[in-house]
């Protein structure tokens, strides 16, 4: 705990002992592991050994949510295995492992062509039966997220089938969606044009992709794993989050939804995203970019209820 302390203690800590964040998605779990509960070398009952419980209560002991990502476009066919072996098992073991330790889920199945909806299905209202729905956010639990793509021109069958069924205003499944980031950090007119297509849908699609609440879904953007520390990570001013703050903030629903603004950001990722490229372990640490702009939005910690439309 010592060591990850010293890498992430900006989580936490923005320098005035206020946390950077209020939600940490800690990645990822292997989905055929999680489906047979395997214990081996690196996993203990189908959850990656490092996802501990002292872990978990490093962050929620300072208000800070946490959630476990199944998935990853690594595992990819193990998701496709696991929807195809026993969803609904998959879905009662995720349930399961957000219970005993009192964090979310969040479904990060990256299938671009011919993903398995039916199984996902299964597994979101296995899911479901043990933790419904939670529109006051208090059960942690319940809170289950799905990742979509930066924009409406990737996993367009996960994106719009999540669209249309389970991140809808008059009867939710899913707590809210996250865009994920693009192939490399967008410029503010990428950022906010990809951003637009899931305000907007895609009607011209057969079928057509409907449109989605701006207060359910998050955009998302890096903050390591380049050559380079960004601005991102280090310096609000002249970061993404300070230039697209506007748009995020006020983006008025087009077909779905009654409020206006984005639910939040969501950042790719903290201490280390890949297995090159820089990390936001100190020195590079984010206290002065996603630190800055938790000061600069006043971003609610603990995390407040999120707007039902």
């Amino acid at each position: 705990m010592a060591e990850f302390d010293s890498k992430n203690r900006w989580l936490i800590d923005r320098g005035d002992g206020r946390p950077s964040v209020n939600l940490v998605v800690i990645s990822f779990v292997h989905p055929v592991k999680l489906l047979h509960k395997t214990t081996d070398a690196q996993t203990l009952d189908g959850v990656p050994r490092g996802m501990t419980a002292d872990i978990v209560n490093y962050f929620k002991s300072r208000n800070v949510r946490v959630m476990l990502s199944i998935g990853g476009i690594t595992y990819t066919d193990a998701w496709n295995a696991a929807l195809a072996e026993n969803a609904a098992q998959f879905g009662r073991n995720a349930a399961e492992v957000a219970q005993r330790l009192g964090v979310g889920i969040e479904i990060d199945y990256e299938e671009n062509t011919n993903p398995n909806l039916a199984g996902l299905q299964a597994f979101i209202d296995a899911y479901r039966t043990v933790l419904p729905y939670d529109s006051s956010g208090a059960n942690h639990s319940a809170r289950l997220t799905i990742d979509l793509a930066a924009g409406d021109r990737w996993l367009i069958d996960i994106g719009r089938t999540a669209t249309a069924n389970w991140l809808r205003v008059d009867r939710p499944v899913l707590d809210y969606a996250n865009a994920m980031v693009p192939a490399r950090q967008p410029s503010t007119s990428s950022a906010i044009a990809n951003w637009q297509e899931h305000v907007d849908g895609k009607p011209q699609y057969s079928p057509a992709y409907p449109p989605l609440a701006p207060a359910k879904f998050t955009g998302g953007l890096y903050i390591a794993g380049g050559t380079k520390v960004l601005p991102e990570c280090t310096d609000f001013a002249t970061s993404l989050q300070n230039n697209t703050g506007g748009f995020v903030q006020t983006v008025a629903p087009n077909g779905a939804g009654t409020s206006s603004g984005m639910l939040g950001y969501m950042f790719w990722a903290a201490e280390r995203p890949s297995t090159r490229g820089v990390t936001t372990a100190p020195p590079n640490s984010c206290e002065g970019g996603v630190g800055g702009g938790a000061t600069a939005y006043s971003i609610p910690i603990p995390m407040s209820a999120l707007r039902p439309s």
